[in-house]
């Protein structure tokens, strides 16, 4: 028999990665009684093989815990993922209702929540060295933010660009730079504005001064505010502001903040999402970096289709009752999805997956089990997922989404089912040898003028774009071509006046985009190049990826 040991948790700061959470408002993955039974002193045996830990929000638990071991693009026929037979990532009906609890025991957990004293924590793991590195130049880290910063000093406004969050009353729930409680009297003078105007039956959307913009986005019982210098549109701006709204939805559900401001209209939020606010974080650097969120998809792994295949069937093999999504990541890049049948999941829910994912270094240290909302999937309840690494040292991360909340040893079971399967395949070594490389130089399309590319398939979600080339290393070129790409596409996504294609020449750089009913395509140039040359390296380079597009697409997503 093996041998049993005790360990008792008394904080957040917990051997053997394991959290029992507890917290009056929002639904856990698990809860005390769920997990252990009525006694507060159950002893519950797992084996070393299954270490896992539970993150969510909430209040430790004294424990004594045993542990043992669309139209196809016409000018090139086939181009954007021709043999694309579905697309991945829509807006659909919702798979179930997840909220199990009637409404009076809504009402008197949020009447508890409104009474409780103690800061409520989403417990988040250390950050490895790897992702300090990445964020080294990140204007805010978990770190900075635990330093105050003047509001009223010139470093604060020199920003480029500042987020808040408040509540209707005006209460402060998020700032992007300094701390809230200093910002108190600002978000007060937010809440006035927009009260004012809704007085008049009018609705605040913008406000423009001085090279400055202020946009508004009411979604009760929040606002959300941006305050921006950047070249970006409003309507960018305000698509930043709603990625912000849906992270905050993710954590608690709709159906929880309505229920909270209905019984407490000045509730400090803040109390429920304290130690979340590196997930808000890490979602605004990516929006400054990261095209798939400019461009609404998201991009793969390049891999050859045979073996995407083979991953992906093994992903359908290992299949539950109660599993919806099956996500295989390799860092910021999708290898495969399978997911369950007639059932789809948004480009944003799984931009949120990756922003979860990749915004902590805990999941690395066993098999975590988290309660998260997707809210264009469904607002009013929590999916749970099952998250864990394939190896320790490996990119490679598997997400399993289940609609029951204690189905986390069958989700490790479909896991291990998953890896026997992959490890008998030579897919495995295939994948593998493409994480080694998880991009592609620009000069592989052969195309000399040609620096950097984005091109967007719109039948699929998805987007290829190659590496940074060398005079675009630095993070700030790369966030200066960044604010270029923002600004092509907000004209060619204009409310008023769309383009449909726009050409621009610049001191260092000419650029191009083009926007038809099968894909979007963003190019940039040598500023020596013309204009014909810009158009004859676009049908180049859409050729190069009708060759390539079953190593750059998934072109046949498979479901349960």
């Amino acid at each position: 028999m093996p041998v049993h040991w005790c360990h008792k948790l008394y904080d957040y700061r917990m051997e053997f990665l394991w959290t029992i959470t507890s917290y009056p408002t929002i639904p856990t993955s698990v809860t005390y009684r769920e997990l252990f039974g009525p006694s507060r002193r159950s002893r519950v045996t797992f084996p070393r093989s299954r270490r896992f830990s539970f993150a969510s929000v909430g209040r430790a638990v004294t424990t004594e815990l045993c542990w043992s071991n669309n139209d196809q693009m016409h000018t090139v026929p086939g181009t954007k993922g021709a043999g694309q037979k579905s697309a991945m990532f829509v807006h659909a009906q919702s798979f179930e209702d997840l909220t199990a609890e009637d409404e009076d025991q809504r009402e008197a957990e949020v009447e508890q929540s409104g009474e409780c004293a103690e800061d409520l924590t989403v417990l988040v793991g250390e950050k490895s060295p790897e992702e300090e590195k990445e964020k080294k130049h990140n204007d805010i880290t978990s770190e900075s933010r635990t330093k105050e910063e003047d509001v009223s000093g010139e470093a604060w406004r020199s920003h480029r660009k500042h987020v808040f969050v408040l509540s209707e009353a005006g209460k402060p729930i998020y700032s992007r730079y300094g701390t809230e409680e200093a910002l108190s009297s600002t978000t007060g003078v937010m809440m006035a504005l927009v009260s004012f105007v809704e007085a008049e039956k009018n609705i605040i959307r913008s406000i423009q001064a001085d090279g400055c913009k202020v946009v508004f986005l009411s979604k009760t019982p929040l606002v959300l505010v941006c305050v921006s210098r950047t070249s970006q549109t409003d309507k960018e701006l305000l698509r930043e502001l709603q990625y912000i709204y849906y992270q905050i939805v993710s954590l608690l559900t709709l159906t929880q903040l309505n229920h909270i401001f209905q019984h407490k209209q000045n509730f400090d939020l803040r109390r429920l999402l304290s130690g979340s606010e590196y997930l808000t974080d890490n979602l605004l650097h990516r929006l400054d970096r990261d095209p798939g969120l400019l461009l609404s998809a998201v991009t793969c792994l390049p891999l050859a289709s045979s073996a995407r295949d083979v991953v992906s069937s093994g992903l359908q093999a290992a299949k539950s009752e109660s599993l919806v999504f099956s996500i295989l990541l390799a860092g910021d890049r999708l290898v495969t999805l399978v997911r369950k049948k007639d059932q789809f999941l948004h480009h944003i829910d799984l931009h949120l997956v990756f922003n979860l994912v990749g915004s902590s270094s805990s999941f690395r240290e066993g098999e975590g089990w988290t309660p998260i909302c997707l809210p264009k999937f469904n607002t009013a309840g929590f999916f749970h997922a099952h998250i864990s690494y394939l190896e320790p040292a490996s990119p490679l991360c598997l997400i399993l989404v289940s609609t029951d909340r204690e189905d986390f040893f069958n989700m490790s079971n479909c896991k291990q089912r998953f890896l026997e399967r992959l490890s008998k395949r030579s897919a495995y070594p295939a994948l593998k040898e493409a994480l080694k490389c998880p991009s592609y130089s620009v000069a592989q399309v052969g195309i000399p003028e040609l620096r950097h590319f984005l091109y967007k398939s719109k039948s699929s979600g998805l987007y290829t774009s190659p590496e940074f080339p060398e005079v675009y290393q630095s993070d700030g070129e790369q966030e200066r071509l960044m604010g270029l790409y923002q600004r092509l596409h907000g004209s060619l996504h204009h409310p008023t006046r769309p383009l449909r294609s726009f050409y621009r020449c610049g001191e260092t750089e000419n650029l191009l985009a083009w926007v038809t009913s099968g894909f979007e395509l963003y190019l940039c140039f040598s500023p020596l190049g013309t204009k014909a040359m810009a158009v004859s390296a676009v049908n180049k380079l859409l050729k190069w990826i009708r060759k390539e597009e079953d190593r750059l697409f998934i072109l046949s997503p498979l479901t349960y």
